[in-house]
């Protein structure tokens, strides 16, 4: 089955930093976009960051910019959501894609199903 999951999500303290795991399965990551999302309650879907596989190349959003990691591990099929200095809105559910043609929302054709981050102030 072709599917991604995420996991590493749940309670962490405000400040503290959790890493997030996007693992493929039923294919692989060889020269794609894979971003992450996050989805906090009544707000629309916030994009993070992505990586392009092949070269590793990475693209954040500003709104995340110097506090969030993308890494990716082509053996192991997953690439890595490092967050850092986590604060109370950064409680969300996080979600990774994956795209043939970029990194915006539109372009993602296959995602996961989310894993829930709750930050504790």
């Amino acid at each position: 089955e072709v599917q991604l999951v995420e996991s590493g999500g749940g309670l962490v303290q405000a400040g503290g930093s959790l890493r997030l795991s996007c693992v493929a399965s039923g294919f692989t990551f060889d020269n794609v976009a894979v971003a992450w999302f996050r989805q906090a309650p009544g707000k629309q879907r916030e994009s993070l960051g992505c990586i392009i596989t092949g070269d590793g190349m990475t693209h954040y959003a500003d709104s995340v910019q110097g506090r969030v990691t993308i890494s990716s591990d082509n053996a192991k099929n997953t690439v890595y959501l490092q967050m850092n200095n986590l604060q109370s809105e950064d409680t969300a559910v996080y979600y990774c894609g994956k795209g043939f043609h970029g990194c915006v929302e539109g372009l993602m054709d296959l995602w996961g199903k989310g894993t829930q981050v709750i930050v504790s102030s």
